[in-house]
């Protein structure tokens, strides 16, 4: 029997990456009723990374936290054993706030959830770093923590970018702008920044990742010892991607849009690179890059199907059961 790995991230703005593994996999057995599909779905530590934890059989839990805006929010992290995996975006995402606050987002919750996570023994702790309101350099999320210690926990930082804390390529600077800060805020926002890596530790402020999550990579780094790595990496074993994609004949990725930035650390080229010798196709709302630039055999885009844009998002869902479809005609021996 033919094995097909389905292993997307989400489309943002309009499903979620297990919607997204549903839809490709609804269409693939319509078209080739006996195919076995593996279902992934993954995420490269922004949002959906919890998500695509629980799709890996990972248990949901659910905490009440401080929002980035300081009022309490419902979030959520994942635990498997021993291991948990916490999104920044959970508790300090940037959708959970009605307008902008550049310069008054907190990072607390994250250290909320961190601590939860301590306080039911987990030993390993992934966080994923992406999507967040703040640029507190993890002031929010140290002070949450109190004296909680990490003395034994292996906490890894899962994230797409490996940003520095300072400077033009910083936290302030390429981030605060989409957080809302103003050039005058941004500035502020980095004198913040400069002053608070004085203090706890600026020999960690150059490091890659540190200005992940408005910085709270940094104090990720300089005081709870935690470790940085490619976000798609750590989800892929997390999913036991190896195990599922030894012995398939094809692997399907995508993401919303393929572009020039998906060699830069995003999922759809991170499946690709751990897919070996197995072909990949990906399927994606838009693609304005050669498939074989990223290693990919083939690209399916909802727009070849559905020009405008507005309908293609809100139907989404059934085109991607389309191109399900085209790709099984395509690849998948009846």
């Amino acid at each position: 029997m033919t094995r097909v790995v389905v292993a997307p991230d989400k489309f943002k703005g309009s499903l979620t990456a297990p919607q997204v593994a549903a839809a490709v996999a609804r269409g693939l057995r319509e078209a080739v009723p006996d195919v076995d599909v593996r279902l992934l779905p993954v995420a490269d530590g922004g949002d959906g990374t919890v998500d695509a934890a629980v799709a890996a059989g990972f248990l949901k839990v659910g905490r009440w936290v401080t929002g980035p805006a300081g009022a309490p929010v419902p979030a959520s992290f994942a635990v498997r054993g021993t291991t948990a995996v916490v999104e920044v975006a959970s508790a300090a995402g940037l959708t959970l706030l009605d307008r902008p606050a550049p310069l008054d987002a907190t990072s607390h919750g994250v250290g909320e959830l961190l601590k939860a996570a301590l306080d039911i023994g987990c030993t390993t702790i992934v966080l994923g770093l992406g999507g967040s309101a703040c640029t507190d350099g993890g002031a929010g999320m140290l002070e949450a923590l109190g004296k909680a210690s990490f003395a034994d926990v292996d906490l890894v930082l899962a994230s797409d970018v490996d940003n520095p804390l300072l400077g033009p390529s910083g936290a302030a600077a390429v981030y605060g702008p989409q957080k809302g800060a103003s050039p005058e805020q941004v500035e502020i926002l980095e004198a913040r920044l400069e002053a608070f890596a004085r203090r706890i530790g600026p020999e960690y402020a150059s490091r890659p990742g540190a200005g992940a999550a408005g910085g709270i990579g940094f104090a990720a780094l300089a005081v709870l010892g935690a470790r940085f790595r490619p976000g798609i990496e750590v989800v892929l074993e997390l999913a036991g991607f190896a195990e599922a994609v030894a012995g398939a004949s094809l692997v399907i990725t995508g993401e919303g849009s393929l572009d020039a930035q998906t060699r830069h650390g995003k999922a759809p080229y991170g499946v690709v690179r751990a897919s070996g010798d197995v072909p990949v196709v990906a399927v994606a709302g838009r693609c304005s890059i050669e498939p074989g630039d990223l290693g990919l055999k083939a690209a399916y885009a909802l727009l070849d199907v559905e020009p405008d844009v507005t309908r293609c998002m809100a139907l989404a869902d059934s085109l991607l059961g389309v191109l399900g479809g085209r790709i099984a005609r395509d690849w998948v021996s009846e």
